[in-house]
């Protein structure tokens, strides 16, 4: 049994051949998906494809490029959207100072409205960070300490410093297709110090495609791959890594049900 974490099948470059991408994805033993939210305007799409679809799940948020267009989302609403059973993450949000679509204060204020929707409603916040590394631990650390949190460091890309101090927090951490390119050492080092019950697996799709599918759509089916490389990293057979990442996936994602 294999799981993604994190698609986007409400992404336009899935528009044409949805269905055929889901059952492409079954076919090659994934069974459950988390399809994410990226705007609060899109989410009655992502919640539609959640419902329809039985092995498919959805999370509610606004990705933080958005946060400029979001500055009126509150935490109650994020609670409200948050009720639908197929609801079973709160993001993605994040910090991502690389292209700055966002001020970092527009990008923190509406992390810290997600942060408080994850305590109030017991769901994983799923958190996107890039070139943030001090800032986001500074936050999550705040916003722990306010209340049970429980963090999924979505698409790992960051350094050890934060893995650490992520972990401290109880988060878990999720591998994408970049763990199998050839300049990834840095993101492999980080997969390979985080302990085994904290890792799980996603494709990002329709980016992100691991090799040999590099420059391709990704889909969830190629999780597969992401799935091998984590393994054939941390020292696991196959049926091992199937086990293990499925344990901790619905550990951390406990509204989802097992098949």
């Amino acid at each position: 049994m294999l799981i993604d974490s994190h698609v986007n099948l409400h992404h336009a470059a899935f528009a044409a051949d949805r269905v055929e991408v889901i059952a492409r994805a079954r076919a090659a033993g994934v069974a459950r998906m988390i399809t994410i939210c990226d705007r609060i305007e899109n989410f009655p799409t992502v919640l539609a494809i959640a419902e329809s679809e039985p092995d498919i799940y959805a999370s509610v948020g606004a990705h933080p490029h958005y946060a400029k267009d979001h500055l009126d989302l509150t935490t109650k609403r994020l609670v409200e959207l948050a009720r639908a059973p197929k609801v079973v993450g709160i993001g993605e949000t994040g910090l991502d100072l690389h292209y700055k679509y966002s001020s970092l204060e527009d990008q923190v204020r509406v992390l810290r409205a997600h942060a408080a929707a994850a305590r109030a409603t017991g769901l994983p916040l799923i958190i996107h960070t890039r070139d943030a590394d001090a800032e986001t631990a500074a936050i999550l650390e705040d916003e722990a300490g306010r209340g049970p949190l429980k963090i999924l460091m979505h698409c790992y890309t960051s350094g050890l410093e934060l893995a650490r101090r992520a972990l401290a927090l109880g988060a878990y951490f999720s591998f994408s297709g970049i763990l199998t390119f050839k300049k990834a050492d840095e993101v492999r080092q980080a997969a390979h110090e985080i302990p085994l019950d904290r890792l799980i697996v996603e494709t990002d799709c329709p980016y992100l495609a691991p090799i040999p599918h590099r420059g391709q759509r990704c889909e969830p089916a190629y999780v597969a791959e992401v799935h091998a490389a984590l393994c054939a990293l941390k020292g696991l057979s196959a049926e091992e890594g199937v086990e293990l990442f499925a344990d901790n996936f619905f550990r951390l994602f406990d509204k989802v049900a097992r098949p």
